[in-house]
């Protein structure tokens, strides 16, 4: 087994490992991790351990402990303990025990890496060919998409874990450590039932493997099927991505129309809005958005879809922000959400140049009294377009200006005694406009 698994490791790791690394390998004591430090130890491959005592089995855990320790010793390598209050994390986070000690355990790796980062370092984990099995099913039986039937990554490029022992048994780990004389512990939770993955393990895959004999053998090759079709799959979802996505400023907008002439569409909607945290079960909610009323939308965690018309925009939810802003006459700059304000004061003269933008706009100082209020806008706000003399409500100059909802909650307001003299970056009041009387002027810039 040693150079077979020593061929692999060559094939399927030598391409990213760097000259000089470390591996920390994550040992339980268990025959998998026992087997694991025998092979990387022949590969002659520097290498600390790593144990977890998550105070779960009482003696158990603390016997647990003192084999790898042991262990280490017998290795003469260094070794890294930590204990965890399991059950305290997993109730204050409303975590089951297994969720818990996973993110426990992962968390506490990453620190372990960043202790090391002298030197590259990879977390090295004990997962095998049963495991691999063990999760496709599970991801099956709960529901998954194409990416849950390729089963765990040989290779966490992020987080740096590699997973050498994926292609080899339960059976050839055991035969292994039989032949070689090693000792290791058993976890006696292992045999409880009460955890899904143990179900699977001790009740569920054995009856198929009675059925079918080239049970593990057909599974490994089907896994390695799926992950040929999930590399194909993502490229098509990859190319309708950049043809359906457009992204305007900080926004992506989507043409329903393209939309609906896609298929499968549940499955597009799915690829395309998963990376803005919609879950999916809001799938069929999205599609209800292609045929409702403009400004119909739906949250995520973090983003929203808005129909506008023929699109949908996807746009990050706002932090919450300050709601307003008090200018004093002597500032000169104002930083707020959406920008920047520069304001400036001039003496009329033949020679000044009025600004014929939106973005920055000239007003009779005459008519302003400070301090001026910068705020978001809200309903039942109203002003004097620039050019009319009637008052218009804010509501009703957005639809004019067919702004979309997403738009409209971005819009802020300068205000002077209760005025609104700017819808910023849109239109100034009328009564504030330079006439043929102004004597001085208030010049403001507006920076997006």
């Amino acid at each position: 087994m040693f150079n077979h698994f020593k061929d692999l490791f060559q094939k399927q790791f030598a391409s990213f490992l760097p000259k000089e690394f470390k591996l920390i390998l994550a040992v339980s004591g268990g025959i998998d991790s026992v087997v694991m430090v025998d092979l990387i130890h022949q590969l002659k491959i520097p290498f600390c351990i790593a144990h977890c005592n998550f105070q779960l089995r009482n003696d158990e855990s603390v016997r647990d402990e003192n084999f790898v320790r042991t262990l280490a010793a017998n290795y003469e390598v260094e070794i890294y303990v930590k204990s965890f209050s399991t059950e305290i994390y997993a109730a204050e986070n409303k975590l089951s025990i297994q969720v818990a000690a996973r993110n426990l355990r992962y968390n506490w790796f990453r620190e372990l890496q960043h202790e090391h980062n002298h030197v590259t370092t990879y977390i090295v984990t004990a997962h095998h060919l049963n495991d691999n099995i063990e999760t496709t099913f599970i991801n099956f039986c709960r529901g998954t998409g194409v990416e849950g039937l390729t089963g765990i990554d040989i290779f966490d490029k992020e987080r740096k874990i590699i997973r050498p022992l994926l292609s080899f048994s339960k059976k050839e780990l055991l035969e292994y450590a039989t032949n070689k004389g090693l000792q290791w512990v058993e976890d006696s939770s292992n045999a409880l039932n009460k955890y899904t993955r143990n179900s699977f393990r001790n009740q569920i895959l054995p009856l198929i493997e009675e059925q079918f004999p080239q049970f593990e053998q057909n599974v490994q090759n089907n896994i390695q099927r799926f992950n040929d079709v999930a590399f194909l799959y993502q490229k098509a979802i990859l190319t309708l991505k950049r043809t359906l996505l457009k992204k305007v400023g900080e926004e992506y907008h989507l043409s329903i129309l393209s939309l609906k002439k896609s298929q499968p569409l549940n499955t597009i909607i799915w690829e395309i809005f998963k990376e803005f945290n919609f879950t999916t079960h809001q799938v069929s909610e999205i599609i209800k958005l292609l045929d409702a009323y403009t400004a119909a939308h739906i949250n995520s965690s973090t983003h929203r879809i808005l129909k506008n018309r023929n699109w949908l925009i996807v746009s990050a939810l706002s932090e919450p922000t300050n709601a307003f802003h008090l200018i004093q006459e002597n500032d000169k700059l104002i930083i707020f959400e959406q920008g920047k304000l520069r304001l400036e004061k001039f003496e009329m003269s033949t020679s000044f140049n009025l600004s014929t933008t939106t973005d920055i706009i000239t007003l009779d100082a005459q008519h302003i009294k400070f301090p001026l209020l910068l705020r978001r806008w809200k309903t039942g706000d109203y002003f004097y377009p620039l050019g009319m003399r009637k008052k218009q409500k804010l509501s009703r100059f957005f639809i004019n200006q067919k702004l979309s909802q997403i738009q409209k909650e971005r819009v802020w307001v300068l205000e002077s005694n209760k005025k609104i003299i700017w819808v910023v970056g849109m239109r100034i009041d009328d009564r504030f406009k330079i006439t043929p009387s102004t004597k001085n002027i208030l010049k403001i810039t507006y920076e997006k």
